[in-house]
């Protein structure tokens, strides 16, 4: 299956939301790499959110998130813990890393978590540059097609994807 643009979208942003697509593909998806998703009713603060509002939170192994949290969001925030190694993450709380390289992979990688979840990776980017990400080529595609092969290889070396760019997923 896969997801696009003819789903219901957040109204404000126009970006694909966790109520789109559900929480049980995102909460097997992460179950994969030893994380946990914590469903956050409606309205309430999201423990963990560095930017508030309805971003998504982390905090240890768990990654926070509401209905109206945005795919894209949940899956940057994973990514985050995604590149941890597991005994690093118990410390995480609310901000991941300083670290160029893990957040240039973590802008990459959101978008390969996307695919596993059925959307297609140009939807993730495509949120991403609606939400505010910036890229010096201008969109989040550009730099994951042209100007991100430091984060391509920072993946791959990590196990992440393999020589063809595609996503390794943990064993089930």
């Amino acid at each position: 299956m896969r997801i696009d643009a003819g789903l219901r979208r957040n109204d404000e942003h126009g970006v694909l939301i966790l109520s789109d697509i559900g929480f049980n593909a995102p909460t097997a998806l992460l179950a994969r790499y030893g994380l946990v998703l914590e469903h956050i009713a409606d309205a309430q603060p999201i423990p963990g959110s560095y930017w508030g509002d309805c971003e998504a939170g982390i905090i240890g192994n768990t990654v926070y998130a509401r209905s109206d949290t945005p795919v894209h969001s949940l899956l940057h925030e994973a990514g985050h813990l995604i590149v941890l190694p597991p005994d690093t993450r118990a410390a995480v709380h609310t901000d991941a890393t300083d670290s160029v390289p893990e957040e240039d992979a973590v802008c990459v990688l959101q978008a390969l978590l996307g695919e596993a979840l059925g959307i297609d990776r140009t939807r993730i980017w495509a949120d991403m540059d609606v939400w505010g990400y910036t890229f010096r080529l201008g969109s989040a595609r550009a730099y994951a097609e042209h100007d991100a092969d430091t984060a391509w290889q920072w993946l791959h070396t990590h196990g992440l994807t393999d020589a063809k760019r595609q996503l390794v997923l943990p064993a089930a």
